[in-house]
Protein backbone atom coordinates (compact mmCIF):
# COMPACT_ATOMS: atom_id res chain seq x y z
CA UNK A 1 0.00 0.00 0.00
CA UNK A 2 1.49 3.38 -0.86
CA UNK A 3 1.02 6.48 1.49
CA UNK A 4 -1.93 8.45 0.65
CA UNK A 5 -1.19 12.11 -0.26
CA UNK A 6 -4.57 13.88 -1.76
CA UNK A 7 -2.48 16.30 -4.15
CA UNK A 8 -0.89 12.92 -5.90
CA UNK A 9 -4.15 10.90 -6.49
CA UNK A 10 -4.76 10.33 -10.17
CA UNK A 11 -8.43 10.89 -12.02
CA UNK A 12 -10.61 9.18 -13.32
CA UNK A 13 -9.98 7.67 -16.67
CA UNK A 14 -13.37 9.10 -17.91
CA UNK A 15 -13.01 12.68 -18.64
CA UNK A 16 -16.04 14.59 -17.42
CA UNK A 17 -15.64 12.80 -14.23
CA UNK A 18 -12.01 13.75 -14.04
CA UNK A 19 -13.12 17.56 -14.79
CA UNK A 20 -15.80 17.08 -12.51
CA UNK A 21 -13.20 16.66 -9.76
CA UNK A 22 -10.96 18.69 -10.77
CA UNK A 23 -13.82 21.63 -10.32
CA UNK A 24 -14.64 20.16 -7.41
CA UNK A 25 -11.51 20.04 -5.28
CA UNK A 26 -9.96 23.35 -6.80
CA UNK A 27 -13.03 24.78 -5.72
CA UNK A 28 -12.41 23.60 -1.74
CA UNK A 29 -15.83 21.82 -2.53
CA UNK A 30 -18.07 24.77 -3.65
CA UNK A 31 -18.50 23.87 -7.29
CA UNK A 32 -19.31 21.12 -9.21
CA UNK A 33 -21.04 19.39 -6.53
CA UNK A 34 -24.02 17.94 -7.87
CA UNK A 35 -24.71 15.54 -10.85
CA UNK A 36 -28.44 16.61 -12.34
CA UNK A 37 -29.45 17.77 -9.06
CA UNK A 38 -28.29 15.20 -6.38
CA UNK A 39 -25.55 15.50 -4.12
CA UNK A 40 -21.96 14.55 -4.92
CA UNK A 41 -18.63 13.75 -2.96
CA UNK A 42 -15.42 12.99 -4.07
CA UNK A 43 -13.73 9.49 -3.01
CA UNK A 44 -9.85 8.82 -2.87
CA UNK A 45 -9.69 5.11 -2.69
CA UNK A 46 -6.51 2.90 -3.63
CA UNK A 47 -6.41 0.31 -6.46
CA UNK A 48 -6.33 -3.63 -5.27
CA UNK A 49 -3.45 -3.91 -7.52
CA UNK A 50 -1.83 -0.58 -8.23
CA UNK A 51 -1.61 0.40 -4.21
CA UNK A 52 -2.29 4.18 -6.14
CA UNK A 53 -4.59 6.15 -5.41
CA UNK A 54 -7.47 7.33 -7.43
CA UNK A 55 -10.51 9.85 -7.32
CA UNK A 56 -13.96 9.83 -8.30
CA UNK A 57 -17.15 12.09 -8.24
CA UNK A 58 -20.30 10.28 -6.56
CA UNK A 59 -23.38 10.66 -6.17
CA UNK A 60 -24.49 9.86 -2.55
CA UNK A 61 -27.51 9.92 0.06
CA UNK A 62 -27.12 9.91 4.16
CA UNK A 63 -27.71 7.55 6.83
CA UNK A 64 -27.38 9.25 10.09
CA UNK A 65 -23.78 10.61 9.93
CA UNK A 66 -22.84 8.08 7.23
CA UNK A 67 -22.53 8.69 3.69
CA UNK A 68 -24.44 6.09 1.10
CA UNK A 69 -23.35 5.56 -2.27
CA UNK A 70 -24.86 3.07 -4.97
CA UNK A 71 -22.31 0.90 -7.01
CA UNK A 72 -24.59 0.99 -10.09
CA UNK A 73 -22.82 1.27 -12.78
CA UNK A 74 -25.53 2.01 -14.67
CA UNK A 75 -27.34 -0.79 -14.40
CA UNK A 76 -24.11 -2.69 -16.14
CA UNK A 77 -24.22 -6.26 -15.24
CA UNK A 78 -20.62 -6.06 -14.02
CA UNK A 79 -19.50 -3.72 -10.81
CA UNK A 80 -17.84 -0.89 -10.93
CA UNK A 81 -14.28 -0.06 -10.71
CA UNK A 82 -14.44 1.84 -7.64
CA UNK A 83 -16.62 -1.19 -5.96
CA UNK A 84 -13.94 -3.55 -6.22
CA UNK A 85 -11.46 -1.70 -5.14
CA UNK A 86 -13.13 -0.69 -1.61
CA UNK A 87 -14.04 -4.28 -1.29
CA UNK A 88 -9.87 -4.74 -1.12
CA UNK A 89 -9.43 -1.41 0.13
CA UNK A 90 -11.78 -0.59 2.46
CA UNK A 91 -9.69 2.86 4.21
CA UNK A 92 -10.99 5.75 2.22
CA UNK A 93 -10.82 9.69 1.84
CA UNK A 94 -13.83 11.72 1.18
CA UNK A 95 -14.25 15.50 0.47
CA UNK A 96 -18.29 16.49 1.33
CA UNK A 97 -18.59 20.07 0.02
CA UNK A 98 -15.99 21.85 1.86
CA UNK A 99 -14.70 18.92 4.22
CA UNK A 100 -12.51 16.50 3.79
CA UNK A 101 -11.79 13.26 6.16
CA UNK A 102 -10.76 9.60 6.10
CA UNK A 103 -13.70 7.12 6.15
CA UNK A 104 -14.19 3.30 6.23
CA UNK A 105 -16.51 1.74 3.58
CA UNK A 106 -18.61 -1.51 4.53
CA UNK A 107 -21.20 -3.09 1.54
CA UNK A 108 -24.52 -3.52 3.23
CA UNK A 109 -26.32 -6.48 3.98
CA UNK A 110 -29.44 -7.18 1.87
CA UNK A 111 -31.93 -5.80 5.08
CA UNK A 112 -30.07 -2.82 5.78
CA UNK A 113 -29.99 -2.12 1.56
CA UNK A 114 -33.77 -2.68 1.47
CA UNK A 115 -34.35 0.25 4.18
CA UNK A 116 -31.84 2.81 2.40
CA UNK A 117 -33.13 2.18 -0.60
CA UNK A 118 -35.90 4.03 -1.08
CA UNK A 119 -33.88 7.34 -0.27
CA UNK A 120 -31.40 6.57 -2.50
CA UNK A 121 -34.32 6.14 -5.36
CA UNK A 122 -35.26 9.28 -3.85
CA UNK A 123 -31.76 11.19 -3.93
CA UNK A 124 -31.20 9.80 -7.99
CA UNK A 125 -34.52 8.19 -9.18
CA UNK A 126 -32.45 6.36 -12.22
CA UNK A 127 -31.25 3.92 -9.42
CA UNK A 128 -34.64 2.26 -9.87
CA UNK A 129 -34.64 2.10 -13.55
CA UNK A 130 -30.77 0.63 -13.24
CA UNK A 131 -31.88 -2.22 -10.92
CA UNK A 132 -33.72 -3.65 -13.26
CA UNK A 133 -31.66 -3.47 -15.94
CA UNK A 134 -29.65 -5.69 -14.68
CA UNK A 135 -29.89 -9.36 -12.76
CA UNK A 136 -26.90 -8.43 -10.46
CA UNK A 137 -27.75 -6.91 -7.09
CA UNK A 138 -26.55 -3.54 -7.07
CA UNK A 139 -24.92 -3.07 -3.75
CA UNK A 140 -25.03 -0.17 -1.78
CA UNK A 141 -22.20 0.71 0.63
CA UNK A 142 -21.96 2.75 3.96
CA UNK A 143 -19.03 5.31 4.40
CA UNK A 144 -18.39 6.24 7.70
CA UNK A 145 -16.60 8.72 9.43
CA UNK A 146 -12.75 7.63 10.67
Amino acid sequence: MTDYDANKVKPSASGWVAEQAQRYEESGGTDATDLRGAPCLLMDYQGRSSGDWYRNVLIYGRDGEDYLLVASKGGADAHPQWYLNLVANPQIHLRVLTERFPARAETLSPQEKARVWPHMVEVFPPYADYQKKTERDIPVVRLSRV
